[in-house]
């Protein structure tokens, strides 16, 4: 390597961030090519060895959708506002899966990546960042068997429709993946050093499910627990999950206020979360 007399002329410097709120994007796209490699590394390796491979992606849907229908459908008998009860489930499932699998990554990332990161530089947001995408493509995939699904009983007669708030999908995808990159880089700074806050963590995650209306319809929460209806009117994730039914399925309760409540909260999760992950990011080789 040639040595260089002026600073000013290297391509690239490394230094502290002055700013903890930085995203530094320019730089992320700069290894736009590092992101192709680890979205193909996670479609690889995820499924290397297995015999059904990416079919994982429709049986991990559709086998929940089944199953939920047995036990809270069946067993339970929990309403389903007149909607089929496989279009009902399948769609609070892609929208938690979404979130889920965004969070899951977000939040491994220093601890399933600190090998690399000390020994080689490269802006960390690439990371999580290639994990979005990657669920994204998976997210598209299921969607495709949503609506042959739906496809289905529209053949057959349902009432389900889409409805104009459909147009409001590509901006409900933004503020699921956003939360779940808050919430997860947020949890991946606490964990890089406090290890065991991972389990009380995914205890939480599993609880925050039960919180957020996929197995039963907002509409019939008053009735029975009316005293716990604030858990779902402060969760951020039940106005995204009933305007996703409403989008699709004509059945769902919306109001700009709730929906605006889960932007916001989008936004200032995922700057928490930035702040977060650039302060750890200066010593957490240290700690983890």
């Amino acid at each position: 390597m040639e040595l260089r007399d002026n600073q000013d002329e290297w391509d690239i410097i490394i230094k502290p961030r002055e700013n903890k709120f930085t995203l530094n994007l320019n730089e992320v796209w700069k290894y736009k090519d590092l992101i192709k490699m680890y979205i193909r590394r996670d479609f690889v390796t995820m499924y290397k060895q297995t015999i059904l491979g990416p079919l994982w992606f429709i049986i991990q849907p559709v086998f929940t959708t089944i199953m939920f229908m047995f036990v809270f459908g069946g067993i339970a008998q929990i309403p389903t506002d007149g909607i089929p009860q496989p279009l009902f489930y399948m769609s609070g499932i892609l929208c938690w899966n979404y979130f889920g699998d965004c969070l899951g990554r977000s939040s491994s990332t220093f601890s399933s990546n600190a090998g690399v990161f000390s020994k080689v530089y490269f802006p960390r947001l690439t990371v999580p960042v290639s994990g979005l995408v990657t669920n994204l493509i998976r997210l598209t995939i299921q969607l495709f068997i949503f609506f042959l699904i739906y496809l289905y009983f529209y053949i057959k007669g349902t009432t389900a429709h889409f409805t104009a708030y459909i147009a409001l999908f590509p901006l409900i995808l933004i503020v699921v993946a956003g939360i779940g990159f808050g919430v997860g880089i947020i949890m991946s700074s606490i964990t890089a050093k406090y290890r065991d806050l991972a389990i009380l963590f995914g205890f939480l995650t599993q609880l925050w499910m039960y919180a957020t209306p996929i197995i039963y319809p907002l509409s019939a929460v008053p009735q029975k627990v009316e005293k716990y209806a604030w858990i779902l009117q402060i969760n951020p994730l039940t106005s995204i999950v009933e305007t996703t039914r409403l989008a699709f399925l004509g059945e769902g309760s919306f109001s700009w206020l709730s929906f605006g409540y889960s932007c916001i909260f989008a936004i200032v999760i995922a700057f928490v979360g930035i702040w977060m992950f650039n302060k750890v990011e200066r010593n957490f080789i240290d700690t983890i």
